[in-house]
């Protein structure tokens, strides 16, 4: 039995709490993911796992082993870095979610830079809106707009997206344009609503004038919980929208969508990139991040003083 491939197998049983899904992405069949962990149970003389036909679960002996696997499997990922090119040239897979305009506007766009500078990463990226399971999915990280709920995940804050609320021009001429946002809660006008992932709710949105501060929410005929759909909605005039500034610039500038209540002030949008906690940040996953932020300092730096 080689040590280092049982535990990297049981580590990602754990991770994925599957053995199909484990072998899935070590590339190995499940007969040889199964046999490592059987081999390494027999060696340590403990049961790691408590397997059922329809799922796996950790055992008390075998989640604070794992905590020392994990840990023992970063400090010999980092020795083998800082021994070979990988230390001036980070390289290997890395599976990252982000939104999907995120996605569209900015980030892919930027990659050729990207791959100029880390030509040995591979990334598989997920371009979703939707909650995602780190440890379950096997994802290094996660890009997400908005104040974080998981308190049990790490987190850099990247970057704090300005808000604004738009409209097309189809819209206001059949609907008029609202002078104040209040009026967005009159019969005749409508928004397009965005579902938050974590809650599947419309939220309404704070704005504040001149020390008057209101909720909006206003009426939808459509929600979505995809921001290119959301878009793409209230291009098409069917309704209101609050949108980040690096999603409106252009089609403001094409005339596409026009700027409503220009004095009042929304509260930015936070924007982080999250990770497990005891997810190793490899030194492909933190240049990453770290370029992320580069971005984000041109679409949408920090505008408080929280550290990042």
């Amino acid at each position: 039995m080689d040590r280092f491939d049982a535990m990297q197998a049981f580590a990602r049983v754990v991770e994925a709490g599957s053995f199909t899904k484990a072998a899935e992405t070590l590339h190995m069949s499940k007969t040889s993911v199964t046999q490592l962990v059987q081999q390494l149970e027999a060696r340590l003389r403990v049961r790691l796992l408590n397997r059922t036909t329809r799922k796996v679960n950790v055992t008390a002996d075998g989640a604070a082993y794992y905590e020392r696997v994990v840990r023992l499997l970063a400090d010999m990922d980092d020795a083998e870095t800082s021994l070979s090119s990988a230390s001036a040239q980070p390289r290997g897979r890395l599976r990252v979610d982000v939104p999907s305009p995120l996605a569209r506007m900015v980030l892919v766009p930027a990659l050729p830079a990207f791959y100029d500078r880390y030509p040995d990463i591979q990334l598989d990226m997920g371009v979703s809106d939707r909650m995602v399971d780190l440890i379950g999915e096997h994802v290094d990280c996660v890009v997400r707009g908005g104040e974080l709920t998981n308190q049990s995940l790490m987190a850099r804050h990247v970057g704090d997206l300005r808000l604004g609320v738009y409209a097309a021009p189809g819209y206001l001429a059949r609907a008029g344009t609202p002078l104040h946002p209040q009026e967005l809660e009159d019969t005749h006008h409508r928004i397009v609503g965005f579902r938050w992932a974590r809650t599947g709710k419309v939220f309404p949105y704070a704005m504040h004038c001149n020390g008057e501060r209101i909720n909006v929410l206003g009426r939808y005929v459509l929600a979505v919980d995809d921001g290119n759909a959301y878009l793409a909605a209230g291009l098409a005039g069917l309704g209101v929208l609050w949108l980040p500034d690096y999603m409106s610039r252009g089609h403001l500038e094409r005339g596409e969508l026009v700027r409503l209540f220009e004095p009042w002030q929304l509260e930015p949008m936070p924007l982080y990139v999250a990770f497990a906690p005891n997810r190793h940040v490899s030194a492909k996953l933190r240049v990453f991040i770290d370029w992320i932020a580069e971005l984000m300092a041109e679409h949408g730096p920090v505008m408080d003083p929280r550290a990042s």
